[in-house]
């Protein structure tokens, strides 16, 4: 897994239009991986594709308080208690 360059405000590459991910596949995976460890390296909460310039609707997001849990442990226990 790689830390991936972010991308500052004015730089106007964060007003880029991001598309949809028609497919999740291994490249899908592997971006979603690098956006975590470069989150996690700026001690963030969350990250928006199109701030690593990537331009995909991806984002990845870890507001958890329970560092056993992966994020997406925690995000299937969030939806089964709404469903």
């Amino acid at each position: 897994m790689a830390t991936l360059t972010v991308l500052r405000f004015p730089d106007e590459r964060l007003r880029t239009k991001a598309s949809d991910v028609s497919e999740v596949n291994d490249d899908i995976r592997k971006i979603v991986d690098d956006m975590f460890d470069t989150m996690y390296e700026e001690n963030g909460v969350g990250l928006a594709a199109t701030q690593v310039n990537i331009h995909q609707r991806i984002v990845v997001m870890d507001v958890s308080s329970d560092e056993e849990k992966t994020p997406l442990e925690i995000w299937k226990e969030a939806l089964s208690n709404v469903m």
